[in-house]
């Protein structure tokens, strides 16, 4: 699966790259048609501890899942808005079966 990472106003490191590669590339256990997928990480501006936001888009044929999540670290975040986007996946392709 094609994966882009942006980083909005900061410069990721190849460590947190990879990080997010590797999860997302997990993805392909529960769908085998994921086209590509895209993970913007940005800091928000707020004084909470929480401020690292992670959002994933995947494009599967015939819908595109997508997960915003905001944890105190990137890769917290992108744990939870995997384990978000798994769940989608299952449902789809639950209700794919249905018809």
């Amino acid at each position: 699966m094609q994966l882009q990472v942006h980083s909005i106003h900061f410069d990721a490191d190849q460590k947190l790259i990879n990080f997010i590669q590797e999860k997302v590339d997990k993805l392909t256990q529960f769908h085998d048609q994921i086209i590509s997928g895209e993970v913007f990480l940005r800091l928000d501006n707020s004084d909470k501890n929480e401020n690292k936001v992670a959002e994933i888009k995947l494009l599967v044929p015939g819908k595109d899942l997508f997960a915003r999540r905001q944890c105190k670290s990137f890769e917290e975040a992108t744990d939870d808005a995997v384990e978000a986007l798994r769940r989608q996946i299952k449902k789809h392709k639950e209700k794919m079966r249905a018809h």
